[in-house]
């Protein structure tokens, strides 16, 4: 758009000349501050990017996996919603598994794609969706496909609001090839607000009752980070000098993990937070379900004797929150009005964590322990340095060996879908310049969307993706035992021999270098991390 009706920074759009969708869209995106589009390019959503601005940035992905795990890190970083463009229902198929994790992590998104032109719809052309709405449902909090194109920009105004309003999501609009050309009126500013505070006399409830309590305990979830809550999440804990818990499958850093009061991360297993829990008389679940269970469970969801209250901005996770009260609202809003109670009487400090023993290098030529691993990489990494991960047989190690104690520096996917997390590093480097980025990966992940490196690459981006390569999915072998299989059993599918990252690298332009001897590994990471560049370490571990 860069004819004399291209509307600029700020401006508000003009009416005495025919504007089309793609100008009053175009504006619309930069009024709402989403200037980089996700995409990978097809031909039916060429005509958006004709003349394209050269204030905006086109972001391109190679597999729409990847596109839409960029968009997702870059999303969760800045706070706002990002733009992605994919290619009719086969783009939408491609990019469906990271869809579902934006869903899972509250990631704002407005997810567009590409249809045929309205006048062949009729005769099932090529590359038409076919009741294309239907086809990213139920992962998505609103889907429309305009009933005609000059409502294409008032479908987009309000799938931005409706993807900004807590609990954040991923929105969908599909939009026909030839309604970037029709006429469309400008689409008039506007503000929608997106917290909602929490009930003032429910919060008086769950203050008197935390304030009387013995014994309290505090579970703290991802939502505190979305909210910006750390702080004061931090200092309410430390007013009622209580235990704090991080919920299961959390996918934020949501407490100092080397904090006097930290105790350590919940399993997603029902019997095991009952025992983890015990001795507390009130629960205080803060921005996370209550809880998250991964494996079946008998017996009760809390201890006997212990009240569970939560704080979240969920009402859908609140319904089905099976004890307890719920206090559903913007958690920033609700711990800060927490904090504005008088000051309860003081409590003696609680146990402290236990402290992991140091890993050794062990001997001989035998691959690297994975604690050694994550012990080294944290000896190298700044306080402030982001981590992205996607290690799912290391999450337990990386938990007593790489800490994280402040906001904004760690992401994971919130869904269990593989593929997520090696994108969502680009997208979050891309959000925080000046700021080193850690991409931890194992094996079997990065091969879902090791096309992201490219991306990386091409973007020139201070991202060390380190690779820990067991060779196999040793989550699935690990878990395998809890539904029956015996020690020797052979579990199908989740051996990974000869995979070789260093030379997948290269052939994405990216410089990487494999470690399989402990003491090689300190100058190797930390020249990799020091460089500035996209750089790959395998590390092999055990």
């Amino acid at each position: 758009m860069n004819d004399s009706r291209e509307l600029r920074v700020g401006e508000a759009a003009s009416t005495t000349s025919q504007l089309t969708v793609r100008e009053v869209v175009i504006d619309l995106m930069r009024r709402h501050g989403m200037t980089k589009v996700f995409a990978n390019p097809g031909s039916t959503e060429l005509p958006l990017f004709r003349d394209f601005p050269p204030d905006f940035e086109y972001v391109l992905g190679l597999q729409e996996a990847v596109v839409v795990g960029m968009a997702d890190g870059y999303a969760q970083a800045t706070g706002n919603a990002a733009f992605i463009n994919l290619h009719s229902a086969a783009g939408v198929g491609n990019a469906m598994g990271n869809i579902f994790t934006a869903f899972k992590n509250q990631t704002p998104l407005i997810v567009t794609a590409g249809q045929q032109a309205r006048s062949i719809l009729p005769f099932d052309p090529f590359l038409a969706s076919v009741r294309a709405t239907e086809l990213p449902q139920p992962y998505v909090k609103l889907s429309l496909e305009p009933a005609r194109a000059e409502d294409v920009p008032l479908a987009l105004a309000r799938a931005y609001h409706v993807a900004m309003q807590e609990p954040k999501g991923p929105v969908f609009v599909s939009i026909p090839v030839d309604d970037w050309d029709r006429p469309a009126q400008p689409v008039p500013p506007r503000q929608v607000s997106t917290r909602v505070q929490p009930d003032a006399q429910a919060l008086d409830q769950l203050g008197a009752a935390l304030d009387a309590s013995e014994r309290p305990v505090f579970v703290v979830g991802s939502s505190i980070d979305r909210a910006g809550a750390f702080d004061a999440v931090v200092a309410l804990a430390e007013r009622h000098n209580a235990r704090v818990f991080t919920a299961p499958m959390c996918a934020r850093c949501a407490f100092p993990e080397d904090h006097r009061l930290f105790a350590g991360f919940l399993p997603p297993m029902r019997e095991k937070i009952v025992g983890l829990l015990s001795g507390h008389d009130l629960i205080l679940v803060i921005g996370a379900p209550a809880f998250t269970y991964h494996v079946e469970g008998a017996g009760p969801h809390v201890p006997e004797g212990a009240a569970l209250f939560q704080l979240i901005e969920d009402p859908g996770v609140a319904a089905w929150t099976p004890v307890g009260a719920s206090v559903v609202g913007n958690v920033r809003l609700g711990v800060e009005a927490l904090l504005t109670r008088a000051a309860p009487r003081l409590r003696a400090l609680p146990m402290l964590r236990a402290v992991p023993p140091v890993a050794t290098p062990g001997e001989g030529d035998a691959p690297m322990s994975t604690a050694f691993a994550l012990q080294t990489l944290a000896s190298l990494r700044n306080a402030e340095d982001i981590v992205v991960e996607e290690a799912p047989s290391a999450r337990s190690v990386m938990q007593q060996y790489l800490p994280f104690t402040q906001a904004g520096t760690f992401f994971t996917m919130n869904s269990g879908g593989l593929g997520y997390s090696m994108p969502a590093a680009v997208g979050v480097a891309m959000a925080s310049p000046g700021r080193r980025v850690i991409g931890l990966i194992g094996d079997g992940s990065a091969m879902y969307s090791i096309q992201a490196l490219w991306s990386a690459a091409q973007l020139r981006l201070p991202i060390t993706f380190v690779i820990l390569n067991n060779r196999r999915y040793a989550a699935l072998q690990d878990f395998a035992p809890s539904f029956g299989f015996g020690p020797q059993d052979p579990v199908q599918g989740t051996d990974l021999p000869d995979l070789d990252f260093v030379h997948l690298a290269a052939g994405m332009g990216v410089r990487g270098e494999r470690v399989t001897q402990a003491l090689a590994l300190r100058d190797v990471l930390s020249q990799a991390i020091a460089s500035g560049e996209t750089r790959l370490v395998e590390i092999e571990v055990a």
